[in-house]
């Protein structure tokens, strides 16, 4: 019998096939043992086929579109490297911001991909599955654009080679580490909302946006280029992790406590990585976009304040952090700053005290704080330095067994009183930077005991390589310490002024304009 059959379907019908059409119910198997992570969190589900993803996407259409950005992004890259792009940058002091980014950001990329991976397995719907499937294929794009975008400067600068080794071992890269780990160690429905919404639709913003305008306006088009490439992924991304926070919350009215606790705990969680990018922003960058402080107030306060007004309508309320980070906002960078500028012999890239203009700029945006609370610090610093006393601290800070932060966090109403908090677990103390952390320890204790907190394992003898003595005449821990993370002393870190990069910059630059 000859059957009519519509070759043109429409893009509703084109999804349908791919997320409806295509699923089925098990018969000879039941459905909690294909999907056993289901009920794990408490969360309850009733329809699954409620959840619609508004961007639609089928296979085809995903990688058309990505196609064509590959071919746009690789062009700008070639063109970049072709034409020393590295010597464009405004100076040398800005390429120890991709460094950061290189060894914190784009390992959380790749974490992020096989966490989507892994839930989009473990969920019973057709459409959230699709739509993890693509979220996965957008995240390992992203660290490997990152990793193709920044490549040219490993060609030139140090500390760009030993990346992937650096993010398991150095003390401050297991901040971002700690986070995904702790994600993709939940459950599924946790997972959605540590990283599709929490990460994702609350803090992304604050990390891509300042971050590549930065990379433009100090003239990084590579840098620049990627993260343009990633921003109609993050849109995408954005608008999954709201949609999954409605669709659980519009399922079971049950699940509305569960879900403001996870907004509660990812919300901080989240927050105290961006520490790193508040310091990048204030202190890293030659030329400066905005203040974390502005920063702060456009994505956070207006756009932040915004969706959770939207959200009021489900009974969510803002997350338990939120005015103390709100307060935080004239404090963060600079304390972050002075910790790295203490600990640059133990970073993989290199300090420096900033210049009298740049404090003046500081000065003009923090008005309440900075002369106040930190410029007599850095001037006293500047001072040491000239006069061939640069500043190192020698010992190795209390960490929160949280965020894995070092304390150094101030209280929110007391900037000259560290915060610190405790609690007793097991016959054993546990330390705190926050109420945030100490919040999220004391919910789940038996999942935080587990940290591995980089102080301590130094303090242990861990963190040496198998031929270190530690009982040999003159043994240097730091030294030992840095050969096991491949960081080499002075070429990697240090101070900047002086530095290798520094010099080898401006030689480069010499040669190439023919000074």
């Amino acid at each position: 019998m000859d059957m009519k059959v519509n070759k043109k379907l429409n893009l509703k019908d084109r999804y349908n096939l791919l997320t409806r059409d295509l699923d089925w119910e098990p018969t000879y198997q039941k459905k909690m043992d294909i999907f056993p992570y289901l009920e794990y969190e408490g969360i309850k589900i009733h329809d699954w086929d409620k959840f619609e993803d508004p961007f639609r996407l089928t296979m085809d259409a995903y990688w058309k579109y990505q196609s064509e950005k590959e071919k746009k992004l690789y062009a700008i890259i070639d063109a970049f490297n072709q034409n020393n792009g590295h010597l464009q940058v405004t100076d040398a002091r800005y390429i120890n911001a991709l460094k950061l980014f290189m060894t914190g950001i784009s390992p959380a990329e790749y974490m992020a991909h096989r966490g989507f991976a892994h839930v989009g397995r473990q969920f019973a719907g057709a459409g959230p599955r699709v739509a993890c499937l693509m979220q996965s294929l957008d995240e390992i794009r992203h660290s490997q654009t990152q990793i193709h975008s920044m490549s040219n400067y490993n060609k030139f600068y140090n500390g760009f080679q030993n990346w992937h080794h650096q993010n398991d071992r150095v003390w401050y890269l297991s901040v971002p580490k700690s986070f995904f780990d702790d994600a993709v160690t939940a459950g599924p429905f946790e997972f959605m909302v540590s990283i599709g919404f929490a990460f994702e639709y609350v803090l992304t913003n604050l990390l891509f946006v300042p971050f590549i305008s930065g990379a433009a306006y100090n003239g990084d088009m590579a840098a620049m280029a990627f993260g343009f490439s990633a921003q109609s992924d993050e849109a995408r991304h954005m608008t999954l992790g709201l949609e999954m926070i409605k669709f659980i919350l519009e399922q079971d009215p049950d699940n509305l406590p569960i879900v403001q606790r996870w907004i509660d705990k990812w919300f901080w969680r989240g927050y105290r990585v961006l520490t790193l990018v508040a310091m990048m922003m204030d202190y890293m960058l030659p030329k400066r976009v905005m203040s974390w402080k502005e920063a702060w107030e456009t994505y956070a306060e207006a756009n932040g304040g915004a969706l959770f007004a939207d959200l009021a309508r489900y009974g969510i309320t803002v997350p338990k952090g939120w005015e103390q980070a709100c307060k935080d906002k004239d404090h963060l960078s600079h304390q972050a700053w002075s910790t790295f500028y203490n600990y640059g012999a133990a970073a993989a890239f290199h300090t420096w005290a900033p210049t009298e203009s740049e404090m003046e700029w500081l000065s003009a945006k923090y008005p309440d704080t900075f002369d106040k609370h930190y410029r007599p610090r850095f001037e006293h610093w500047a001072k040491e330095a000239k006069e061939g006393r640069r500043f190192y601290n020698g010992t190795l800070p209390m960490l929160c067994q949280t965020c894995q932060i070092p304390m150094v966090f101030t209280e929110p109403d007391d900037p000259t009183k560290i915060a610190y908090r405790e609690s007793d677990y097991s016959g054993m103390k546990y330390h705190f930077c926050s109420d945030g952390c100490k919040d999220i320890f004391d919910h789940e204790p038996e999942k935080y005991i587990q940290a591995w907190l980089p102080v301590h394992q130094i303090y242990q003898g861990n963190c040496f390589t198998p031929e270190a003595d530690p009982t040999a005449p003159g043994f240097d821990p730091l030294a030992e310490v840095l050969k096991w993370y491949r960081i080499e002393m002075g070429r990697d870190n240090l101070d900047f002024e002086g530095s290798q990069d520094q010099k080898n910059f401006q030689a480069w630059r010499d040669l190439a304009t023919g000074n």
